[in-house]
């Protein structure tokens, strides 16, 4: 089943290789994902009556208010308590740096509404969610399972909820310093099963946001928001793995966000 919000950012991570995209209308993978891949999408939701920049993003997705509502749409009760426990792990109350509180409550209306019907793992970035519908779900989780490694729901969970609170994938960070090895990584993304054009590949890959429009920091590799970069698409030879946790920089930006 798709996303009901294909025209959104997307994040593709193959057994392989991270492939992220973001900000325009795309298309899935011609073929469909191994059973390793992970996918995750994270997007600005375009308010009523206008169109959203993609460069408009912490500073006019961070909430207003320290209580955020959430609710499950669907999903197994024992998935439902894990995605509750790990997203706590922002939180001031469980030990983290966000002086915010996740209200989970049982029915709408509520600002996040999870579901685990689709494919992907995806949210909406920050306070935008408002401008979703009620009957509509903000965030998934398309594989995790009672039986998923307990690892693996906190790096996802961490990272969704990073997105909702108004974080943006750190690869964009516009303090920039990735060395892109432009010609491998169009090489690569060019072709099946993903088959991107020039134009797609460098507004979503090499492109970073605008720092006028963007509380950041110096690009953090071990952020919960950096996905796996492989050595290869890079020409010093920096690359990324899979980071399970809020990194120190994590903790002490989103402090300074949500006090």
């Amino acid at each position: 089943m798709k996303s009901p919000h294909l025209d959104s950012r997307w994040w593709a991570l193959g057994a392989s290789a991270a492939l992220v995209l973001v900000g325009l209308a795309l298309a899935p993978p011609v073929e469909k994902p191994d059973p390793d891949d992970r996918w995750c999408f994270a997007w600005i939701a375009t308010p009523p009556g206008g169109v959203q920049e993609r460069a408009a993003l912490v500073k006019n997705a961070k909430w207003n208010r320290t209580t955020i509502t959430v609710s499950f749409l669907d999903g197994e009760p024992d998935v439902q308590k894990k995605v509750m426990e790990h997203a706590k792990e922002w939180t001031k109350a469980a030990g983290g740096p966000a002086g915010l509180t996740f209200d989970f409550r049982k029915d709408q209306p509520t600002d996040i509404r999870i579901s685990f019907k689709y494919d992907g793992s995806w949210s909406v970035i920050g306070s935008t969610a408002e401008t979703i519908p009620q009957d509509q779900p903000t965030m998934n989780y398309g594989w995790l399972t009672p039986d998923t490694d307990d690892d693996e729901y906190r790096r996802v969970v961490l990272h969704e909820f990073g997105h909702a609170i108004g974080l943006i994938h750190e690869h964009q960070n516009p303090a920039g310093g990735i060395e892109w090895d432009q010609p491998k990584v169009i090489a690569d993304l060019s072709g099946p099963p993903n088959n991107w054009t020039i134009p797609v590949i460098s507004h979503n890959m090499f492109e970073t946001y605008d720092a006028k429009e963007t509380n950041f920091t110096k690009t953090d590799p071990a952020s919960i928001m950096m996905y796996p970069i492989p050595k290869a698409w890079t020409k010093n030879g920096f690359s990324v793995g899979l980071n399970t946790d809020l990194s120190e920089t994590d903790k002490s930006f989103i402090a300074q966000q949500y006090p």
